[in-house]
Parts: structure tokens; sequence; C-alpha cells
């Protein structure tokens, strides 16, 4: 398995013969190129242009799968792509793998203004690795749940501000949740969610975490 970060929230992950893509916010990486991977399973967190980002274009060239929450799911189903609507609740089974939503403290509209559901965090369970995606998220005790429950290896959190956690927040989260690598996100994509890495790699390695800053430049 090869985790890419594209920038901002936006990843894939690389498995032997096919891609899943989590909020393919991709056109401010000009280094990337969705066309070269086989990606089969898109995941949406929530409808915010900057999470939704192409993943429509991306989903009816490839034939890929739209997972998100339902009203999500119903607008990407409208726009002419394959989709799979979930809830909180359960794991959802895949060939590669699973995944499970959880509850994510954001807003999220649709394109059209409509009311997108629930913002959520996606539990990646695959290859004996298992990864919280938190999405647009304020610092939430739900996170000490994600610990007890799922136990994480991998985190990647937001640590823009503005719109989610910041860098002191964020470090917090990372102390909750408890996973051994720690991956920082939405930040330094645009001028209002400017981000201290250095000091988030400070504040979170107190806790014994190894943060690990991926540099979407590298894709």
């Amino acid at each position: 398995m090869d985790l890419k970060y594209i920038g901002h929230s936006a990843f894939e992950i690389k498995l032997e013969n096919q891609s899943i893509m989590i909020d393919p916010f991709t056109k401010h990486n000009e280094k990337y190129n969705w066309h070269e991977s086989n990606i089969t399973d898109i995941l949406l967190t929530h409808a915010h242009g900057d999470h939704l980002g192409e993943a429509i274009e991306i989903a009816k060239e490839k034939d890929a799968t739209i997972t998100a929450i339902v009203e999500l799911a119903k607008y990407c189903e409208e726009q002419g792509c394959k989709v799979r609507p979930v809830n909180f609740g359960g794991w959802i089974n895949f060939d590669w793998g699973r995944v499970v939503f959880v509850p994510a403290y954001h807003t999220s509209s649709l394109p059209d203004g409509r009311y997108g559901g629930m913002a959520a965090g996606i539990i990646v369970d695959t290859q004996n690795v298992r990864m919280y995606h938190a999405g647009d998220t304020a610092l939430t005790s739900e996170m000490k749940t994600i610990k007890e429950l799922y136990r994480p290896n991998i985190a990647m959190l937001p640590i823009g501000g503005t719109y989610t956690m910041d860098v002191e927040h964020a470090a917090v989260a990372a102390h909750w949740i408890g996973a051994q690598t720690v991956i920082p996100m939405h930040y330094n994509t645009m001028p209002e969610i400017q981000a201290d890495i250095q000091r988030f790699m400070s504040l979170v390695q107190v806790n014994n975490s190894n943060c690990v800053v991926l540099d979407p430049n590298k894709v």
C-alpha cells in the first residue's frame, strides 16, 4: 500500500491493482495526474467544493463508485455517477477492505446550495493498516471514541484553523486519537488556513506520536 498526499485534504491510497481516492480536490496540484491511476472508489467526507473536488469527473471517466453520506451521494448520482449512499453506524465492506463513516463537526452544502448531509470523517481499513481521515472538523470528544473503538495506525488531521482545527487543537486531537503516525492536512493552500507546521510537529511529538509531513509535490 502506498499513501499519496495530493494536497489540501486529498489522498490516494494506491493498492496493488487499484486506487481509492479521498476528497479528490486535485486541480491545485499540477504534478498529480489521476488519469494514470486505476481508481475504483472515491470516498467523500462532505460536500464542500474543496473536498468534492473532481470526484464527479473522475468517477465518470474511471467508472468508479462514490461512497458518501446519503445527501451527497444522491447529488453525485444526479450528476450521472455510480454511488453508494451511507450514513454513520457500521462497517461498509469493499473488495479491498472496509470503511466506517464517523461524525465530524463541520457544515456541508452542495454546489447548488442544498443541504449536503452531515460532515464525516472516514476510517479506512485495508491491508492490515487502519487510517482515520478526519475530514473537516473541530476538536471533538468523539476522537476519544475513535481511539477506543478503532485504534487507527495513521491519522490525517486538518490543522489550518479558520474552518477546522488549528495547530494547537489538532495536537490535542492527535493525543486523543493515539495513532502512531499523524499526517497534517488542510493547511497552506489558502491564505486563511496558513499553519505553523514546525509548531505542530513539536506539539505532536510531546505525546510520542510520529508526525509525518507529506509533500504533495512528490506524487
